[in-house]
């Protein structure tokens, strides 16, 4: 029988850091970010709270490290990143309609993203804008790309995205926290996710052909 070998101190440093950054991604989820003090995160990973000073100086530091290690823009958007690199300068709907259609699937379906996402937009930090502007390097390379297929035609596609956006924002948040119909749509079915999802292909499409 192999007999098992001690990795030694640095390994279980390693270890100790890295269940106290997925603590914080557990804590966000079922508390949000105000839950994140140094008790729920070491009780949450199982250690000693004195460990997060040690290892990290400061809960500040370990929840940025957390926040940047989570690229949650990147995972909503899919596959855009490879459409985007592909792309010419034609046939943006396509690839805006997919990031839209994404960010709402996976925004529905992660309470983690849902948390930050309030987080962000309820407290100025610096940590928080700094995550917002690294969420603004996709939308930078794409637009870059229907400017091109959009020049010389009369249409404001950051302000429509950006109402899209937040209209995504707003029903998933909605759906979740009230559990109730929203003009007479209910989020919570595959029914009122599909409405949504036509609704988003129909505002572009006739933003398009503008």
């Amino acid at each position: 029988m192999a007999r098992k070998v001690y990795q030694g101190t640095t390994n279980d440093k390693e270890r100790s850091m890295q269940k106290l950054i997925m603590a914080v991604g557990e804590v966000i989820s079922i508390k949000g970010y105000k839950g994140l003090t140094p008790t729920n995160i070491a009780k949450t990973a199982g250690l000693d709270r004195r460990l997060i000073t040690l290892y990290f100086g400061t809960v500040d530091h370990l929840v940025e490290t957390y926040v940047k290690s989570k690229d949650y823009w990147l995972s909503a958007a899919g596959n855009a990143t490879a459409l985007i690199k592909a792309n010419k300068g034609n046939d943006t709907k396509t690839i805006l309609e997919s990031i839209l259609n994404n960010q709402l699937d996976y925004f529905y379906n992660s309470q983690e993203m849902q948390k930050v996402v309030l987080w962000q937009i309820s407290e100025r930090t610096a940590l928080m804008s700094a995550v917002s502007q690294e969420s603004e390097e996709m939308s930078k390379s794409f637009f870059a790309l229907s400017d091109i297929e959009l020049r010389g035609e009369n249409i404001d596609l950051r302000a429509v995205s950006a109402l899209l956006v937040a209209g995504i924002y707003y029903l998933v948040l909605h759906a979740n926290s009230t559990d109730s119909l929203f003009c007479e749509i209910d989020l919570n079915t595959e029914n009122g996710m599909n409405r949504i999802k036509k609704a988003i292909s129909l505002v572009l499409e006739n933003t398009y052909k503008n």
